[in-house]
């Protein structure tokens, strides 16, 4: 048993059937078949001391030593016990949802299959004309502070309730500097207010805005003088390389003064087209490289090679190519056989991904990516920290680590993902507070302590 010293403590959680620690991985991410480690403990227990771990191993050990003295005691007979879900790729402040968008697509997709000739409408095709990112550009526009406030925390309450505690939050759907501040201190006031994590990127460069439509460089130029002022509300900054949206050159030239000014680097790429964009992730270092439906062989390798590097982790996003109805997928099981970190984000968004349960995006990854259960797990806890630069702090059960935990009404772990289309979320324990107890939000007030 790992332990502080002290047996005073709030909370002590005994009788796990399976304690899933994901210990001894918070230098360095998981790759290849150590993706297939959970930590597992039967019969686990764990203690929380304020906001952290106090200790984590048996259930007799810990009840022996904290029992008598902790404020509360639960007993999670017949239940697993695991990490808080990491997010590490959202869209999640926005106006609208784009639903009859997707029937359009829907639409377009019967009529390919007919083949009767008639223009199709798929994602880009809809982007092009004007509506897609652009569509919810509008809304978010025409949305106040407020109003962006009150609908972004209906999400961040969905997204705790099916075990999300930390989440990557992006800027994008503002395209103008004014609305991009708006949408960044939406999640900076929610960031105080809700008990999950958020982790603030900067993504002016999502898509190039109407008024922009014939002069992208100079809407690119403009991103780069809002930068000085976002630094202060946003930890990384992105940029969607791929097709209809930037060029490798524009995104460089965005990413690179994006460096200088002491962001962390984020790239979209690959989604539609690779334009070449894990060779300027691996060039600037970037914290990750997020979708990579379409990769070289050769970049793959390259990811590999630059894991004791720090390189950057490779976060899929199966949501994505599920919900467009697209037939090429992530690479997955090429890339951890050879070696490639994997992360695991939901790209919560209204047009290519409108769905922020984690549990969902397991169960995908594992039907559609050829990823284990075990991949699965590992790819939203531990390594998904590591895609946000946190997994000092979270993503796993160890003494020390902030005290983000799940306990799920499923007997083993291997019901997580085979199970859809249920919340198996019974318990969320954030930083050592009880915020969803028997599957109800509980009252709370201000977000806990900040990671550092």
């Amino acid at each position: 048993m790992k332990e502080r010293s002290g047996e005073q403590c709030d909370i002590v959680i005994l009788n796990s059937n399976e304690l899933l620690t994901l210990a001894g991985a918070s230098q360095r991410p998981r790759t290849g078949r150590e993706m297939r480690e959970l930590g597992l403990i039967p019969n686990g227990g764990l203690a929380i001391e304020g906001c952290e771990f106090a200790a984590v191993g048996p259930s007799k050990e810990i009840e022996s030593r904290y029992a008598s003295k902790a404020k509360r005691i639960i007993d999670a007979s017949g239940k697993v016990v695991m990490p808080g879900f990491v997010d590490p790729h959202t869209h999640a402040v926005f106006a609208g949802w784009r639903d009859k968008e997707w029937v359009m697509r829907l639409e377009g997709t019967v009529i390919r299959l007919r083949r009767t000739g008639i223009e199709k409408r798929d994602y880009l095709d809809i982007l092009k004309a004007g509506g897609g990112i652009l569509e919810t550009v509008r809304a978010t526009r025409l949305a106040s502070q407020e109003e962006l406030v009150k609908m972004t925390k209906k999400h961040l309450d969905t997204m705790l309730l099916h075990g999300t505690t930390t989440a990557e939050v992006k800027s994008g759907y503002g395209l103008d500097l004014e609305n991009e501040l708006k949408i960044l201190k939406v999640i900076e006031a929610l960031g105080k207010e809700h008990p999950i994590r958020l982790v603030p990127t900067f993504l002016g460069a999502h898509a190039v805005p109407a008024e922009y439509k014939d002069n992208p460089e100079g809407y690119v130029e403009s991103v780069l003088g809002w930068m000085p002022e976002v630094k202060g509300l946003a930890k990384f900054c992105d940029v969607f390389c791929d097709e209809g949206a930037f060029s490798l050159a524009q995104a460089r030239k965005i990413l690179f003064r994006a460096k200088e000014l002491g962001f962390g680097i984020k790239l979209h790429a690959g989604e539609f087209k690779d334009l070449g964009g894990v060779g300027l992730a691996l060039q600037l270092g970037a914290t990750s490289v997020d979708h990579l439906d379409y990769v070289a062989e050769k970049d793959i390798e390259e990811m590999a090679r630059a894991v004791e590097a720090k390189g950057p982790i490779t976060v899929l996003l199966p949501g994505v190519s599920f919900f467009l109805s697209r037939e090429n997928v992530a690479k997955a099981r090429a890339m951890i056989d050879r070696g490639v970190p994997i992360a695991l984000g939901t790209d919560f968004n209204p047009g290519s991904c409108p769905t922020p349960n984690m549990q969902l995006i397991m169960t995908l990854a594992c039907l559609t990516l050829r990823m284990t259960p075990e991949e699965a797990i590992n790819a939203v806890t531990i390594n998904a920290a590591h895609a946000l630069g946190y997994a000092h702090r979270v993503g796993s059960l160890e003494v020390g680590q902030r005290a983000d935990a799940l306990i799920l009404d499923i007997p083993t772990y291997t019901r997580l993902a085979y199970q859809f289309g249920v919340n198996h979320v019974e318990t969320v324990i954030k930083t050592g507070k009880v915020v969803v107890e028997g599957e109800r939000l509980m009252e709370y007030v201000g977000g806990g302590p900040k990671i550092d």
